[in-house]
């Protein structure tokens, strides 16, 4: 019962050095987003996750930015992006979305920007009576448990976003075909009408012949 108790006062503290951000945001046409993250501690790495849920080719132009105005990362119609850097200097990092090459389509925008502030072996709470070997152990444990979630979490964003897309582009293929119906329902109720004029004015015509 202790096992469980200081493995799960491990995972508590390891998960505490980490903040993160999830958020879902809708792009509008001709718009730029920026969304900022602190970074307090010299060397921290910054995770960055973006993915283009819906709207027009599923792509946007993409900033991050560091405290000191210097770009470190961007590129132009992207679909997705998964990418750590490390935190040079400490201050306020941007990171914009941009739609402007969109002149109507809107998009939907899921992303994550995570921190970690410190290594998670110094926020270990030791305990008198633990061998180092007992201590390495849990560390290995805690990183490997680690490993696992976050390939889990990286597959259901994958899954997600497949789901996302395929849904927009099945929504926009069920509108493109149920107007390509309606129009060609007119067409064909305006042949049938043209039809029957023109089959009329024959007839009246010939009529008038006779006459």
């Amino acid at each position: 019962m202790r096992t469980y108790l200081a493995l799960a006062s491990l995972l508590a503290c390891f998960f505490s050095y980490a903040s993160a951000t999830a958020l879902t945001y809708k792009l509008v046409a001709n718009e730029k987003a920026c969304f900022f993250s602190s970074v307090e501690q010299q060397g921290a790495k910054i995770a960055f996750y973006f993915a283009v849920q819906s709207g027009g080719s599923f792509d946007l132009d993409y900033t991050v930015m560091g405290p000191d105005g210097k770009v470190i990362m961007e590129n132009s119609k992207e679909r997705q992006l998964d990418s750590v850097f490390t935190a040079k200097v400490t201050g306020e990092y941007s990171f914009c979305f941009n739609n402007e090459m969109s002149t109507f389509a809107e998009k939907m925008v899921d992303f994550e920007i995570a921190v970690e502030n410190e290594s998670p072996s110094a926020l270990l709470p030791s305990k008198q009576g633990t061998s180092p070997e007992q201590t390495s152990a849990l560390e290995e444990s805690i990183m490997k448990v680690s490993r696992d979630l976050s390939t889990i979490n990286r597959n259901q964003k994958y899954f997600r976003t497949r789901e996302n897309r395929n849904f927009s582009t099945v929504k926009s293929t069920e509108s493109r075909i149920f107007n390509f119906s309606v129009v060609e329902s007119g067409l064909m109720v305006c042949m049938a009408g043209l039809q029957v004029f023109i089959v009329r004015f024959f007839f009246q015509g010939a009529r008038k012949g006779y006459v």
